[in-house]
């Protein structure tokens, strides 16, 4: 206990300072936080560790960081822009599963691991994009909400394609039956964040108000919160889309600007930054030349696969150049549902020792470069603009009805 509390205090130590640093530099911060962890962790100089309680104040991190998310997030623009986020999902889900697969294929992997691969690199983690956007100030615009549509979806998406590979794996064959129940639960599961939106949410948040229990009234928002996190998770969601909805549902109530002065402070001195370190801490260094330019080549198309792939979807759905530019940039991040997916494959034996920790390393390096594309795609466009940038096929596209975030109209 003694070195987890002494870890935990170099860590905020030196997330401040570097902080400051991005500050001056005009970087964004959560890219300072990310190298103190590759710096001070195992990689260069392995003064800090990983551990279970620094990844349990992450996964803390990450479920408060989705739950700012949605409070700060208008419910109008992501009902308008959910087919939208759809099209992008999809298109970002396609691109890494072929290109990168293809690619790992040149590497020397059977085609069952490289299609694996490329799994892995489908899913986006929009918690890192959440936070630059917050931070500029970007996240209620057409763009932020068409990225944490399309970061809702693709979990969906990165849920089923996972438990196809895994079938084929152990069973050489797809079991239906296991996708239809899969399905189910799903649809059950977001039944069931309609009715905590609309209704269930914001009773609760009325009653811990008339209770006048001291912070009553963000002791139950963090009730909602972990509550749907924790029903995400069981349906094989990331627990980062359940906190996200929880967040939305909090925002319909009277207490929206209340729940976001309370918590964001808890989340942004403590836990948001200890998830950020964590991703450097849990990057290895590797040696081998062959394994870095595997690393070199998958982390340029991890990027670009995302950008195009995302950007073409966007544009599909009728937003300009920028607009687009903006969307794939912000779906680059991979976080939580890669890395689970890694872990599973390697549990699996379809990675090796060597290339799961190369993939481990190549999901944190592109983790560590998304926050800087996306703050370089956002300089110029404007703060806020709800109907600008997007050409006349858009507006269909908002008003659609398809796709996993319309379940909350």
């Amino acid at each position: 206990m003694a070195v987890f509390v002494a870890t935990l205090c170099a860590i905020l130590v030196l997330t401040m300072l570097s902080g400051a640093i991005c500050r001056k530099t005009g970087l964004p911060e959560v890219v300072g936080q990310i190298v103190v962890g590759i710096v001070f962790g195992p990689t260069v100089l392995g003064l800090m560790q990983p551990s279970s309680s620094t990844e349990l104040f992450s996964n803390i991190g990450i479920i408060v960081l989705m739950f700012l998310g949605g409070v700060g997030c208008d419910l109008g623009l992501l009902k308008r822009y959910s087919k939208a986020a759809l099209i992008v999902a999809c298109m970002g889900v396609v691109a890494p599963v072929l290109i990168m697969g293809g690619v790992s294929m040149v590497f020397g992997f059977d085609l069952m691991s490289s299609l694996f691969i490329g799994v892995v690199f489908s899913a986006t983690s929009v918690s890192i994009s959440v936070a630059v956007l917050k931070e500029a100030g970007r996240l209620d615009t057409k763009e932020g909400a068409s990225i944490l549509g399309a970061a809702v979806a693709d979990d969906v998406i990165g849920v089923i394609l996972l438990s196809v590979m895994s079938t084929l794996i152990s069973t050489g064959s797809v079991s239906f039956q296991q996708l239809g129940l899969i399905a189910l639960k799903q649809i059950a599961f977001f039944a069931l964040t309609v009715v905590v939106v609309l209704w269930v949410a914001p009773w609760l948040m009325t009653f811990a108000a008339l209770l006048k229990a001291p912070s009553g009234i963000a002791i139950m928002a963090t009730i909602i919160c972990l509550a749907m996190a924790w029903c995400s998770e069981l349906v094989g969601l990331s627990y980062a889309v359940g906190a996200f909805f929880a967040g939305i549902a909090v925002s319909r109530s009277d207490y929206r600007e209340q729940v976001d002065r309370d918590i964001e402070p808890i989340g942004d001195c403590f836990f948001v930054p200890l998830f950020f370190v964590s991703i450097g801490l849990n990057t290895e260094a590797v040696h081998d030349m062959h394994l870095v330019w595997f690393i070199v080549v998958m982390t340029v198309l991890g990027v670009i696969t995302k950008i195009v792939g995302c950007g073409l979807g966007a544009r599909m759905a009728g937003f300009n150049g920028r607009s687009s530019i903006v969307i794939g940039t912000g779906m680059i991040p991979r976080g939580e549902m890669a890395l689970i997916t890694a872990q599973i494959g390697f549990s699996q034996h379809i990675l090796s020792d060597n290339y799961y920790s190369t993939i481990i390393f190549t999901i944190s390096l592109v983790t560590l470069i998304a926050p800087l594309f996306l703050k370089a795609a956002l300089r110029g466009a404007p703060a806020r603009d709800d109907t600008a940038g997007v050409d006349s096929p858009a507006n269909e596209a908002g008003s659609g009805t398809i796709g996993v975030t319309a379940t909350v109209a």
